[in-house]
């Protein structure tokens, strides 16, 4: 319910960001205005003497106040450092904006309604800052970031709201409720300053739920369009934030937090309604105690400047401790502006797009003007010969090609360069020499020139000085794209062949979410043809089923074997399990302690301690059972865990190490040798994964007609029957297989595990399957058949499913992200797919030997119709 409600509330904000800001800025107004009614106009020193208490200001006071300022301005100082280093200026300067205005709403709400003056807030207003947290702000400007069109803004900054705003309130709630216990200490600087704290907290509430998803909705509607035709906001590789594992609250936290909120209540009840009585009697002498203080109460007097000048005056009078802190947050100011470089820079700025035919203004045309160019020295070409090559390269994709003289191999048209030619003009930008090393610094450091500026050659001498960290090209670069290109001019040289990544493709592809999650020293992707197989009706479902192979026949195959399926009416599937493993290996001191410790962790207590350990560490990581192996004085524990729609590896290795911890504290002498000991086991033939089983567990089966098995199949039900006992089953077993009792599951496993992003490595324990058939229907011509797989190691979030091809191909089985109805339900599905996918194919082959079609299909769609006698460097007798 309270979901829903920010939900609604977070897209009636992001709809009407004009109608938000302009409330909340003219409510903002109001408050300021109403000291005309509600304030004092008796203002001490311009037109009331006011007689100062003989109190004396202590040095030490005005130490820690002024300490407490600078920590204040540090820490600040330290949010933005942070927030540059996530690459996006929107974030820094919405977070900017969201912190002014919430200084100003709450200096207005204490000046006005608490009837303080300005000057009364020096003493607060370090602690309003140290109060300031940007983080949820933050992460809800990541949720719209993530968006490619203005409605996805606004539906992404709504998700946010109901992911972040929950969260908000409760966290609001207790920080102001344990900082009003000091309301309550019955010292007054602490009472105030502790007021002052509770009016941060609700005015970055209320900017946090009005304000700042307003602007941020505006902010991206008003920089909508960039040169090149995207959104200019665009920025994929925040949508790591919209993971499983990060969207919601842990509720163990959460549960914690409502008891804390419900426990500091009883406290202010108790000391407000039940304790507040006791102190009537004080009250008694109070006439007496005002008749003593009326010679220190304010007399009027003529004011001799106007009231503007006075507070100016007042402004400007600076004490020796706001000068430190004045200078502080300069020099810092200063350090942030000039002095640092984010470590990734974003391309977003509106004041500087993208555009590399556009020469900065701050350059001038003179001979030291940077140009692009390689590293080494290549002959010179003339200009007419490349403004033909330019002319009709507007329209096509940006490939990178080696250069036509092959005595120059290493020279590349990198796309970059080309859009050079773009710039309307006909002049080419002649070849110059790189600038010295320590002007290209300088440039790379200016955060108003930064890498645009500098050619290629001069980027690659950057990164052969280490000023350039050679895996940080990507991020480093204006484009990641840039970044891939050098690296291609860096290594080509370096290669048997330097032509050899001309027909390796970079251009056009969104290296924001690879680099850092998929894959390091990128220099461009393979393309893999990839095609589809289907419908396959299974659990009476409809599926095209997508296939990424370089194998002749393998989709053909499988389309067949689906037709089959579809005409018997269907497949069918069940999850028999679902938990994936992590074998830790650990040392006791001797054989007899690890047996102990082994017996201790199949007891029920041993294992509730683990699970309460393991538990904690994610909201969908769930212990199900300890499976524990011993040698010698090794333990070898493996992990059974559920990982909601993840595959998981991530989220139960950190279980699986806090769980370890828990088990030190029981036994100290234990020594972890490492998380993962081969006892889960990963990316390796085991048979542990075929008998116990790993990732999803699913058994699918089918009931194919006669007719269908003679027409379709083109073979009978006995041939297949016999096939199938004396390969799969007698075969197998004489090869000595693990869990290998199949025709070609992996074929078909690793197919699908590349198209939808999975991680092909595990395709050796996936393909785990026994296939059998057997005779059936009245007659004994049907055929039946269930291909059972224990061990399929898949997830529907992470990893390489965040990439949009690999997305795409999820979206076709309707399994992509995770599950919004129940966590993992996507992750069984795909399981299911691939099962009943290996059944289809499973069918086809076996089918296809036993009427002896096998070398036929593949002689006439698995052969290569290259003369490989005509290709360059074959050897051939005469050649030998």
């Amino acid at each position: 319910m309270l979901t829903r409600l920010f939900r609604v509330h977070g897209l009636l904000v992001a709809s009407h960001p004009w109608e938000v800001i302009v409330g909340t800025v003219t409510l903002t107004v109001c408050l300021m205005s109403m000291n005309m009614f509600t304030g004092n106009d008796q203002i001490c020193g311009w037109n009331f003497d006011c007689p100062k208490n003989d109190e004396q200001i202590l040095s030490s006071d005005i130490i820690i106040l002024t300490i407490t300022r600078c920590i204040a301005i540090v820490y600040i100082y330290f949010q933005f450092q942070n927030l540059r280093q996530l690459g996006s200026k929107y974030i820094l300067g919405i977070a900017g904006l969201f912190t002014i205005f919430s200084s100003f709403v709450f200096s207005s709400v204490v000046i006005h309604f608490l009837d303080k003056e300005l000057i009364g807030l020096n003493e607060a207003l370090p602690f309003f800052l140290l109060l300031i947290d940007l983080s949820k702000a933050c992460s809800l400007a990541k949720f719209a970031l993530s968006s490619s069109s203005q409605d996805e803004v606004r539906s992404n900054i709504a998700h946010g709201m109901a992911v972040l705003g929950p969260t908000f309130t409760l966290d609001a709630l207790v920080e102001c409720l344990v900082i009003g216990v000091g309301t309550m200490s019955g010292v007054k600087q602490l009472e105030i300053m502790c007021c002052f704290g509770c009016m941060s907290v609700l005015a970055s509430y209320f900017v946090f739920l009005t304000f700042f998803p307003a602007c941020v909705s505006l902010v991206l509607e008003l920089s909508r369009e960039s040169p090149e035709g995207h959104p200019i906001w665009h920025q994929s590789h925040f949508s790591k934030v919209l993971e499983e594992e990060d969207n919601e609250p842990n509720p163990v936290t959460q549960r914690v937090k409502m008891i804390m909120s419900l426990g500091l209540v009883m406290v202010h009840a108790h000391s407000r309604w039940i304790a507040e009585p006791t102190s009537i009697n004080t009250t008694v002498g109070l006439p007496e105690v005002a008749t003593e203080l009326d010679h220190l109460s304010p007399r009027r007097i003529e004011p001799d400047k106007p009231l503007w000048h006075f507070y100016l005056t007042r402004m400007i009078t600076l004490d020796v401790e706001q000068v430190i802190c004045l200078a502080l947050a300069l020099v810092l100011a200063v350090k942030y502006i000039f002095f640092e470089q984010a470590e990734m820079e974003s391309t977003l700025s509106l004041k500087y797009p993208i555009t590399l035919s556009t020469h900065t203004p701050n350059l001038q045309q003179s001979s030291e003007s940077c140009y692009r160019q390689d590293v080494c020295a290549r002959p010179t070409l003339h200009p007419k010969t490349l403004v033909p090559a330019a002319a009709h390269r507007e329209d096509t994709d940006e490939v990178i090609r080696p250069s036509s003289d092959m005595s120059a191999k290493s020279l590349f048209v990198v796309g970059t360069e080309e859009e050079e030619f773009k710039s309307g003009t006909s002049q080419l930008r002649p070849f110059r020499e790189p600038r010295e090393l320590e002007q290209c610094l300088a440039i790379l450091k200016n955060p108003e020139l930064g890498p645009s500026s500098l050619s290629d050659a001069e980027v690659m001498m950057l990164v052969n000085s280490k000023h350039i960290p050679a895996y940080k090209l990507e991020a480093m670069m204006e484009k990641p794209e840039r970044g891939v290109a050098i690296r291609r001019q860096m290594i080509s040289p370096q290669l048997p062949f330097p032509s050899a990544l001309s027909s390796l493709p970079y251009t056009d592809y969104d290296y924001a979410k690879v680099v850092g999650t998929c894959c390091e020293n990128v220099i461009g992707y393979v393309p893999v043809p990839v095609g589809v197989a289907g419908p396959l009706c299974l659990d009476g479902k409809w599926f095209q089923v997508p296939m990424a192979t370089t194998e002749g026949c393998l989709v053909a195959s499988t389309n067949r074997g689906c037709r089959a399926i579809t005409l018997g009416g269907g497949a069918s599937s069940r999850i028999l399990a679902d938990s994936m493993t992590r074998g830790p290996v650990v040392r006791l001191p001797s054989a007899q302690y690890a047996a102990d410790v082994k017996a201790w962790l199949e007891t029920a207590d041993g294992f509730q301690i683990l699970k309460e350990a393991f538990d904690n560490t994610s909201r969908f990581a769930r212990l199900q059972k300890l499976l524990v192996g011993l040698a010698g004085r090794n333990l070898y524990i493996r992990f059974h865990s559920k990982t909601g729609d993840a595959m998981g590896m991530n989220m139960i290795s950190k279980g699986t190490e806090q769980a370890l911890r828990t088990l030190q504290q029981h036994f100290p002498e234990l020594q972890v040798l490492a998380v993962s000991g081969n006892f889960c086991t990963d990316k390796k033939p085991a048979a542990i994964n075929w008998i116990e089983g790993r990732g999803k567990s699913v058994v699918c089966e089918a009931t194919i007609p006669a007719a269908v098995v003679r027409e379709v199949l083109k073979t009978t039900t006995e041939a297949l029957v016999e096939v199938n006992i004396h390969k799969n089953l007698v075969g197998s077993a004489m090869a000595g297989s693990i869990g290998g009792f199949n025709a070609h599951a992996a074929n078909l496993v690793a197919a699908i595990y590349i198209a939808c992003g999975q991680d092909p490595a595990q395709s050796v324990g996936s393909s785990n399957c026994i296939t059998l058939m057997e005779a059936s229907g009245p007659t004994g011509e049907d055929l039946y058949i269930t291909c059972t797989m224990p061990s399929i190691e898949l997830g529907t979030v992470g990893g390489g499913t965040n990439l949009p091809p690999q997305q795409a191909c999820l979206q076709m089985l309707g399994v992509q992200g995770a599950s919004e109805v129940c966590p993992g339900k996507n992750a069984q599905e795909l399981a299911r797919i691939v099962c009943g996918t290996v059944l289809a194919g499973e069918l086809s082959l076996m089918a296809a030997l036993a009427a002896g079609h096998l070398v036929k299909s593949h002689m006439t769609h698995n052969r290569s119709k290259v003369n490989l006698q005509e290709s360059p460097g074959t050897c051939t007798s005469k050649a030998s």
